[in-house]
């Protein structure tokens, strides 16, 4: 039986193909963090190649952009990691009670390099908590979920990005037509 080929293939660009290279089997951490390793490979990826570009919103009223994803997840990674299971008091980089949609209003090309810094920045706090946490049972406090575990957040992190590189998929295609996963 062959399989038809597809429109929508691989995302090809600087290291799409190690982006599923992570354990299949064995130990669940090194699983968890693979995965999630990847969804953030997938997000740099779809915006590769692009500066200005990444600030463009989807379609009125949306203030949905490339951009806007990376501040997003940003300020994602950062409530979780640090303010939820590190219990770091610290505000949001983006979005704050007086601007909730400031990680996608602030979004605009003056942005960019502040943007991507810190969305690295939080990224490897993040790589650096889950290496060094005893196990995945290590608990932390969140005003919305209550008590939660490393294993729940990074599961929560795997979707929150899978969800947000469908969403960047489509912008990347409105934006200069190249598409894959």
């Amino acid at each position: 039986m062959r399989i038809p080929d597809r429109r929508i293939e691989l995302f090809t660009g600087a290291g799409s193909e190690q982006r599923f290279v992570g354990p299949a089997t064995g130990d669940e951490r090194a699983m968890l963090v693979a995965v999630l390793d990847a969804q953030r490979a997938t997000l740099e990826l779809k915006c590769a190649g692009l500066e200005a570009e990444l600030a463009e919103r989807s379609v009125a009223p949306s203030s949905l952009s490339l951009l806007g994803l990376v501040r997003h997840l940003a300020d994602v990674e950062r409530r979780w990691f640090r303010a939820v299971l590190a219990g770091q008091d610290v505000e949001l980089r983006f979005s704050s009670p007086d601007r909730p949609e400031g990680d996608f209003d602030g979004a605009t090309p003056g942005t960019l390099a502040q943007s991507w810094a810190a969305w690295r920045e939080e990224v490897a706090f993040a790589r650096e908590f889950t290496a060094k946490a005893p196990h995945l049972d290590v608990e932390g406090h969140d005003g919305w979920r209550g008590t939660v575990s490393l294993r729940w957040v990074l599961i929560h992190m795997v979707e929150e990005y899978a969800r947000h590189n469908g969403h960047a998929d489509l912008l990347r295609e409105r934006i200069d037509g190249a598409v894959g996963v």
